[in-house]
């Protein structure tokens, strides 16, 4: 149990990582994926895939 307690956050926290590198590298194409709950566990459950689609829907909805 603990075991898969862990691995859980261990993923919360590489997405959330993954998510304000992202937004340190695209801040010069003006370019800001929020970092928020929906976001961090779209990233970790559906990964690197699951950041692209955020990315591509920022420049759907914009």
């Amino acid at each position: 149990m603990l075991k898969k307690l862990m691995n859980v956050v261990k993923k919360l926290v590489f997405s959330f990582l993954v998510l304000y590198g992202l937004n340190l590298l695209v801040n010069s194409f003006n370019v800001v994926i929020p970092i928020n709950i929906f976001t961090v566990i779209t990233g970790s459950v559906l990964g690197i895939p699951g950041v692209l689609s955020l990315v591509i829907m920022f420049f759907i909805v914009k």
